[in-house]
Order: C-alpha cells, then structure tokens, then sequence
C-alpha cells in the first residue's frame, strides 16, 4: 500500500497553499515583529516625554524666579517710587501752578482753587498751567526714588537692629525714623530742582524751561542759590514725609482690621483701593502738617534775598509779616493737591513693586487676632 500525505498539513499542496502551518508560523513571525515595532515606539514616546518633563522644569525654574534681594531688590523699590512720584506730580502740574500763585500773590489770587485757575489763564493763557513741568517731573522723580527706595532700606535696618518682635511694637517709631532719614538724602537731590520750579512760576519769561532756568541761576547767583531754601525744604519735606508713611501705614492697617482681611488675601482690585484710601487720609494730615514749611519755601525762593541777608533770618522776617493765616495761605488747593498725589503714589508704587516682583520688603504691621 501506497502512502499518501495528508494535503492539509502538506507544507506545500495545490490543496491548501500556502499551508496552515506556515500561516500559524506567519502569525508567529508577524506577532514578534509588531511587539517589537510597539516596543520601539514606546521608548521613542518615553524619551519624547522625558524630554517635554525636562523642559517643563526649566519652564518652571524661569517663571518662578526666586524675589530680587538686596541692591536689586531697592533698586526696584526706587524705580517704583521714581515712576509714582513723576506721574502724579506731572499730572498736577496745574494745580502746583496756581497753589503757587496763592501762596506768592494772594493779593491777586484770592478768589480760591477754582478763581485762581480762571484768573491764571485770562492773564497768561492756559500754557501756563504747565510752567515748571520739566524740573518737577525730573526733581520728584529723583526724589521719589530716594524717599520710596529709602524708607525700604532704612525700615529693613531698623527692624534688623531691634528684631522683629521689638519692631513690631514700636512701628510707629521705625515708621517715622525711616521716612525722616530716606526724606532727608531725598530733599538734597530735590531742593536745586524745586528752587528752579518756583522761580520759573513766580517770574513768567525767567526762561524757557529746565535747563534755561538751571543755567541762569548757576550764572548770576552761584551754586549756593540751588540751596537758599534747603532749610525750608526740610521743615516742609520732612515732617510731611514722615506723616506721610506713618499715617498710611496705620490707615492701611485699621482698613484691614475692620474688614478682618490680609493683605494677601485681597484680589488687585481690591489691593488698589486700599492704597488709594489710605494714601488719600495719609495725604490730608501731611498737607496740613507741612503747609507752615511749603508758604516760606514758595516765597524764599521767589526772589534773591538781601546782600548780607542770612537764610534764617529771611525765614523769620517772611514768617513774622505773613502770620499764622498766611502761613495756611493755598490751604484748599494744597490738600486737593496733596491728597490726590499721595493716593495716587501708593497706589502706583504698589502696583510696580509687584509688577517688578518686588515684594521682599519687611511687613511690621500688628498681628490680626
């Protein structure tokens, strides 16, 4: 007897071709092949994602900086400080003018802030609203850097040399120590800037702006006359930075403690408006405070005193024939004045400070219950 094979397990048959066999070794073959194309993907995705975690970390590392410290940290308190002091007393300009105007001519302007604009403008045109733009922007600018960027410096110092704690329970003294100081450096950058404001206001056709009114000064009357109302400067100056700062920080405090809120759990918005209204009360008690200082500055400044004549002895004779009245001449428009810029500073300051990412600065305010 013959054998024959079986034709459906023949490796190669007309029957069946190709076979089952070599179909089930096919699958087999076919199954390796895909397990390795998916193991070949695989790693190639998970070096793809290594290198995406990697580069998400960098991203991380760049966006979350650590905060600016030391010089670099006051620097951008100082800018901060710069950049609000030149805008809002840029902006006021006008209203500088006229309280100006008051407080040398009140024969003539005694018809209060709203007259005293009118009749500035019949008499000089609306141009001249903004004499003495230049050495205000330029002299508040350099001043708001030295008091912003100095009060946080000065503060720091004081907190680190009595501890936080000791700090704490007399901020109010470190409050006015540190203005005073920072107001102090800031006053010997701002008096020949100021000098060269007043004069440009008190005497239309003085010069053409800035660095005319600077040049003529320093031609006829020397270096010295930048600094003829340094004293009064800092009677002014000074006692208004310090209730300034101190009387803010004490504002902002009580606003927080009545609506039992920090401060970092304010949105933007909310943070804007606390500056706004504790600059504003800040404001009011420093006008008043500094007005005596700011009539005597504006009048020893007007012109050249007498060959001969001392600083303090023009101070006296000036305090003596205006009296206590007109010592507070301009009193309206100068808290008008007054209030809005120093709202307005804080509020500028604080939201450059965080846009610059500075906030490292030392908080000393009482502890919420």
């Amino acid at each position: 007897m013959v054998y024959r094979p079986n034709p459906f397990f023949a490796t190669s048959s007309s029957f069946f071709f190709p076979s089952v066999g070599d179909q089930v070794d096919k699958a087999i073959d076919q199954t390796k092949q895909f397990g390795k194309d998916a193991q070949s993907k695989a790693g190639e995705l998970a070096s793809k994602a290594d290198l995406k975690y990697q580069d998400a970390k960098e991203a991380v590392k760049v966006t979350v900086a650590p905060p600016p410290t030391g010089v670099d940290l006051y620097a951008r308190f100082a800018l901060a400080g710069a950049l609000g002091c030149a805008i809002t007393h840029g902006a006021l300009t006008p209203v500088d003018v006229v309280k100006t105007k008051i407080q040398l001519e009140p024969e003539i302007y005694n018809k209060g802030m709203v007259g005293g604009f009118r009749q500035l403008i019949a008499k000089e045109g609306a141009g001249a609203l903004l004499t003495g733009l230049g050495p205000t922007v330029v002299g508040y600018s350099i001043q708001g850097a030295f008091k912003f960027g100095g009060y946080e410096f000065w503060k720091k110092q004081a907190i680190d040399y009595l501890g936080i704690d000791k700090a704490r329970e007399n901020r109010q003294a470190v409050y006015l120590g540190a203005s005073a100081i920072a107001e102090f450096f800031a006053d010997i950058a701002l008096c020949p800037l100021e000098a060269t404001r007043i004069r440009l206001v008190s005497q239309p056709g003085f010069a053409n702006g800035l660095a005319g009114g600077f040049a003529r000064i320093l031609r006829e009357e020397g270096p010295g006359a930048f600094y003829a109302g340094f004293g009064p400067i800092l009677f002014k100056q000074v006692p208004y930075t310090m209730a300034k700062f101190a009387v803010y920080e004490v504002a902002v405090e009580n606003i927080l403690s009545a609506t039992g809120k920090s401060k970092d759990s304010l949105t933007p918005g909310q943070n804007t408006a606390l500056s706004l209204g504790g600059g504003v009360i800040a404001g009011m008690a420093a006008a008043v405070i500094s007005q005596p200082a700011d009539t005597l500055l504006s009048k020893i400044n007007k012109t050249k005193g007498l060959p001969g004549q001392s600083t303090t002895s023009r101070l006296i004779q000036m305090a003596g024939q205006l009296g206590p009245s007109g010592l507070f001449t301009g009193m309206g428009a100068r808290l008008v004045m007054i209030g809005t810029l120093t709202a307005g500073q804080f509020a500028i300051y604080g939201d450059i400070k965080k846009a610059l990412n500075a906030t490292g600065g030392v908080e000393i305010a009482a502890v919420p219950k």
